[in-house]
């Protein structure tokens, strides 16, 4: 049973998320401050936080913050509809994805499924891990599956759950280009809309955290208005009728 924690102030909505999740197999702990929030999460082991931007005491972002310190536990923000920045911040913060309020608890759901599914696939799924190999490398960085690590040149590195996702996509397609539609599927668990910014911010996050190839080029880069690809040749004759540039 995953064990989930809902950081939010508004008490109705609390009760109404637990009421709904215990029936999905979920076991779920409630707080209603910041500050009670980032010390219930980092004294216990969740598989997922919700976690609302509007708090008292500590807000959200400051939460994340402190909790990506010291925890790559899956986060899921919620904000307030409309509100950008709240998202696009709470992404560069660290947050695996986020949903605007109010919300269908189906949704929710159905993002923590994903989130979930990304970290613990089950047989069958489009992530499953059976049939791949437990260790992954394209050059100087090597993903092990099994324990969910990445490492540039032995050295680790810390992602977030979709990161990682992301990054097994890339890997595994290195060379070759990836639609933005296509990551939104696999890596977030839903269909592109027009104005979802979020897997951009991921692929900017993740390019800073892998930084540039020993041949000093960076390792992802960006088809536009199409997707991604992770680059294995340094030319860029290689791939002549391709415009590359960073997000």
């Amino acid at each position: 049973m995953e064990r989930l924690l809902i950081v939010d102030d508004d008490m109705e909505l609390c009760s109404l998320l637990t009421e709904y999740l215990i029936p999905e197999g979920f076991q779920i702990d409630a707080v209603h401050d910041g500050c009670l929030g980032i010390h219930i999460a980092c004294e216990n082991r969740y598989d997922l936080i919700i976690l609302d931007v509007m708090l008292p005491k500590k807000n959200g972002f400051e939460v994340l913050q402190e909790l990506r310190r010291a925890s790559a536990t899956p986060v899921v923000m919620l904000t307030a509809r409309g509100d950008d920045v709240d998202r696009i911040v709470g992404l560069e913060m660290g947050a695996d994805d986020y949903l605007p309020k109010p919300f269908n608890p189906r949704e929710l759901l159905a993002r923590i499924r994903a989130i979930l599914r990304r970290i613990k696939p089950v047989s069958g799924n489009i992530n499953s891990y059976e049939g791949f190999d437990k260790l992954l490398r394209v050059g100087d960085i090597e993903m092990d599956m099994g324990a969910h690590s990445v490492t540039r040149s032995g050295s680790s590195i810390e992602l977030t759950a979709v990161e990682f996702s992301l990054l097994e996509q890339l890997l595994r397609n290195a060379g070759q280009l990836v639609s933005r539609k296509d990551l939104i599927r696999i890596v977030l668990g839903r269909n592109l809309s027009p104005f979802d910014r979020s897997i951009d911010v991921h692929i900017s996050k993740l390019r800073k955290k892998l930084g540039q190839n020993p041949m000093g080029v960076e390792r992802i880069k960006t088809v536009r208005g199409v997707g991604y690809l992770y680059a294995l040749a340094i030319s860029e004759d290689s791939h002549p009728a391709q415009e590359y540039s960073e997000i």
